[in-house]
């Protein structure tokens, strides 16, 4: 056995020797090299994602700045009348939209709502607005302006939105409202002697048909009475018990807002928005808000009556029983 060890070389006993080897150190060290180089790669990538979204974040920002300068005035007035507006959107961009137009010896009031919210609603925007004020601008009739713009949204290419659209010509001289109400939460008019009138009178969504027919309904804002606009994104916003603003919470909101006598259509605004907000009680929107005020003035001079409220205004008494049904109706259906 001895002579057999003797006879083998010192480089062949280190080769037959199983364990020692350094491949295995060279390979680990190539591992740690891999993945290195995968963590860089990956911080790389997620580098360019965060650039990527932080230019989205922008643009989507620029452009609910464009939709901000569309919904201009937000706060104007003319004459005796007083008007201010605002939108709560739910995501950068929003699908509600408002406009107060100048039609020479009236106002043109719009307020809008286009089903969706976010960027798809967002598109339509500004197609929405221009439509409307161009017909607006050619039609003096209230019904035949919606009407006409309801045409031409179905006209277009692709499949057009639900919009609920509110548009109203208010003359300057007496108060007297012209207006079409195409699926919007009915206005209030709260009147200075405490009455209460809502504007239902209209027709069907835009976008539903193209040859949906619609009615003018007729009122009159008296000096001291406010107009009162909204999207179902005020009526319906919930709290954390899934109980819903609704219009009734809306009438005891505009009329502590008016309880003082004064007060600009702005501070109104905000008082409402800010019980609607309250009401909502930290729970998130889950659809775009809007809130128009339309105030005339206390002092102004007082027209002789024309009797021009139509069947769609009704009385606070039945604004409350229909607000008890809507409630009994909810909690059936819970």
């Amino acid at each position: 056995m001895f002579p057999l060890w003797q006879s083998i070389r010192p480089e062949e006993a280190l080769q037959s020797v199983p364990f020692f080897n350094p491949q295995p150190q060279q390979a680990a060290a190539s591992d740690e090299e891999g993945q290195a180089e995968q963590v860089r790669a990956l911080a790389e990538e997620l580098a360019a994602v965060r650039r990527e979204q932080s230019k989205l974040y922008r643009g989507l920002f620029e452009a609910a700045q464009v939709q901000r300068r569309l919904c201009a005035p937000r706060q104007t007035s003319s004459g005796e009348f007083e008007i201010a507006g605002e939108i709560f959107p739910v995501r950068y961009l929003s699908g509600d939209f408002f406009k107060v137009l100048d039609l020479g010896s009236a106002l043109g009031v719009v307020v809008g709502d286009i089903a969706g919210k976010g960027l798809s609603a967002g598109i339509w925007l500004p197609h929405l607005i221009s439509l409307i004020h161009r017909c607006a601008q050619i039609y003096s009739d209230p019904a035949v302006v919606v009407a006409q713009a309801n045409r031409e949204l179905c006209a277009g290419y692709g499949e057009p939105p639900l919009v609920a659209l509110l548009f109203a010509r208010i003359n300057l001289a007496d108060g007297e409202i012209v207006y079409c109400n195409a699926g919007l939460p009915s206005p209030l008019i709260l009147g200075a002697n405490s009455g209460v009138f809502s504007l239902a009178q209209g027709g069907p969504m835009l976008g539903a048909m193209s040859e949906a027919s619609y009615d003018n309904g007729h009122a009159r804002l008296e000096p001291g009475d406010m107009l009162v606009a909204c999207s179902d994104g005020v009526t319906e916003c919930q709290n954390s018990q899934d109980q819903e603003f609704r219009v009734d919470g809306l009438l005891t909101a505009a009329r502590a807002a008016s309880t003082s006598g004064g007060g600009t259509a702005s501070l109104r605004l905000f008082s409402m928005l800010g019980a609607v907000l309250d009401f909502a009680d930290g729970c998130s929107l889950s659809d775009d808000l809007t809130l128009l005020v339309v105030r005339r003035q206390a002092n102004a001079g007082i027209h002789e009556h024309s009797g021009v409220r139509d069947s769609s205004v009704f009385i606070e008494e039945k604004l409350q029983a229909a607000a008890v049904h809507d409630s009994t109706q909810l909690d059936l259906i819970s």
